[in-house]
C-alpha cells in the first residue's frame, strides 16, 4: 500500500511546526556559523510546515522573512490569524492554548482549549488539558461542571489517564466530597512508583479524615512507609508533576532594586540538551516567594512531556522585559538536576552565588 504524499507531508508539517514554535519560545544562544546555519535550515523547514498546516501562501512568505528573529508573541498572533482563516484545526487550537498559557494568559488558553475540544471531543489528553485550563482561569482555581464533565469523559475513553484521575479527585475535594476523592485517588496507588504513592497516601488520609473515615492501612513496604513519614504532611503532587519553590536571596534583594513588573519563569529542561523547556510557568516577581507545580500541561512541546523524562534540570529566571525570550540582564537561579519523580519540592533561590 502506498501512503498518500499529502498525509506524509501533513504529519511532518505538524511535528516540525511544533518544534519551530518551541525553538522560538526559548531563543538559542549564539553558536558557530555551521550550527547556526543548521538552525536556520530547521526554521525554514518549519515555515514550509506552517504553510502545509494552514494553507496560506501569504503566511509562508511573511514567516520566511521573519522566522529567525520571531518572538513567541509574534508567533501567537500569526497562529491566531491563521486559525481565523482555517479554524478546523484541533492541533492548531491546542498549540495556541499552550502558547497562551506559557505567556501567562489563562483566559485565552481556556478559550483556545475549548475550541480544540469542540473539534476533537474524544482525545483524553486534550480533554484533561482543557479541564485544567478552566481551573487555572478561575480566580479560585476550581474545576467547574464543564471541566469535571471533560475529566470523566477522558476517563471513559482511557481509564489509565492518571492526570484525569488526580484532577477528578481534586474537584471532589473542592466540592466537599472527601470520601469520593479518597476513593478516586486510591485507584492511583497501584499504578505509581513508591515515592509518589507515599505522598499520595498523605492526601488520601487527609480526605478520609475529613470524611470521618480512618486512615488507610499502613503499606506493607517499609520503604513506602518511610517515604510517607519524610513528607512531613506536605501536600502530594499529582503523578508525573514536579513541585518547585522559588525565592529571592534576601541579601541580594537588599542590594539590587528589581522592577516590580518583572516576570519570573520557572523552567524544567532536558539536562545537557537544547535550551527549550519541557515545562514552563510564568509568574510575577511580586509573587515571590512562591511554589508552583510543573506538569505535562506546562509543556510548550507536545512531542516531549515532563512525564516522559527520568531527569530534568530546573531553574528560575527573572526577566525585566517580561518577554518569554531570554534577554541580556536576565537573572537566573543555579540550575538543579532532579531525578523524577521527586517526592520533595525543589528549592530555587535567585541571587545566590553559583557554586
Amino acid at each position: 500500500m502506498v501512503i498518500p504524499t499529502t498525509a506524509v507531508l501533513a504529519a511532518l508539517a505538524t511535528a516540525v511546526t511544533l518544534g519551530v514554535l518551541a525553538w522560538v519560545l526559548w531563543p538559542l544562544r549564539r553558536q558557530r556559523a555551521l550550527a547556526w546555519a543548521a538552525i536556520v535550515l530547521v526554521l525554514g523547514v518549519g515555515v514550509l510546515a506552517l504553510y502545509r498546516l494552514v494553507g496560506t501562501p501569504a503566511a509562508l512568505q511573511q514567516s520566511a522573512a521573519t522566522a529567525p528573529s520571531q518572538s513567541l508573541e509574534d508567533a501567537v498572533l500569526e497562529l491566531q490569524a491563521e486559525l481565523e482563516r482555517n479554524p478546523n484545526q484541533p492541533e492548531g487550537w491546542a498549540l495556541l492554548a499552550r502558547s497562551q498559557a506559557a505567556l501567562g494568559n489563562p483566559i485565552a488558553a481556556r478559550d483556545a482549549y475549548a475550541r480544540a475540544v469542540q473539534l476533537a471531543p474524544d482525545e483524553p489528553a486534550l480533554l484533561v488539558d482543557a479541564a485544567e485550563s478552566r481551573a487555572l482561569a478561575d480566580p479560585q482555581r476550581r474545576f467547574d461542571e464543564q471541566a469535571v464533565a471533560w475529566l470523566r469523559h477522558a476517563l471513559e475513553r482511557d481509564p489509565s489517564t492518571s492526570r484525569a484521575t488526580w484532577f477528578l479527585g481534586v474537584s471532589q475535594r473542592q466540592s466537599g466530597q472527601n470520601a469520593e476523592a479518597a476513593r478516586t485517588w486510591e485507584s492511583l496507588l497501584g499504578s505509581v512508583d513508591a515515592a509518589t504513592a507515599a505522598s499520595l497516601r498523605v492526601q488520601i488520609d487527609q480526605a478520609r479524615a475529613e470524611a470521618g473515615l480512618p486512615p488507610l492501612p499502613a503499606p506493607g513496604d517499609a520503604g513506602i512507609a518511610a517515604a510517607a513519614a519524610d513528607t512531613g504532611g506536605a501536600a502530594a503532587p499529582p503523578p508525573h508533576a514536579l513541585a518547585v519553590k522559588v525565592s529571592l536571596d534576601p541579601a541580594f534583594a537588599e542590594r539590587v532594586r528589581l522592577r516590580g513588573d518583572a516576570t519570573v519563569f520557572v523552567i524544567a529542561r532536558v539536562p545537557g540538551g537544547p535550551p527549550m523547556p519541557v515545562a514552563v510557568e510564568r509568574h510575577a516577581l511580586q509573587d515571590l516567594p512562591l511554589q508552583v507545580l510543573l506538569d505535562d500541561a506546562d509543556s510548550p512541546m507536545p512531542t516531549q512531556k515532563l512525564s516522559s523524562l527520568q531527569e530534568v534540570e530546573v531553574l528560575a529566571r527573572v526577566s525585566a522585559s517580561g518577554s518569554a525570550n531570554r534577554g541580556e540582564g536576565d537573572l537566573e537561579s543555579a540550575p538543579v538536576r532532579v531525578t523524577l519523580p521527586a517526592a520533595q519540592p525543589v528549592d530555587l533561590v535567585i541571587g545566590t552565588a553559583r557554586p
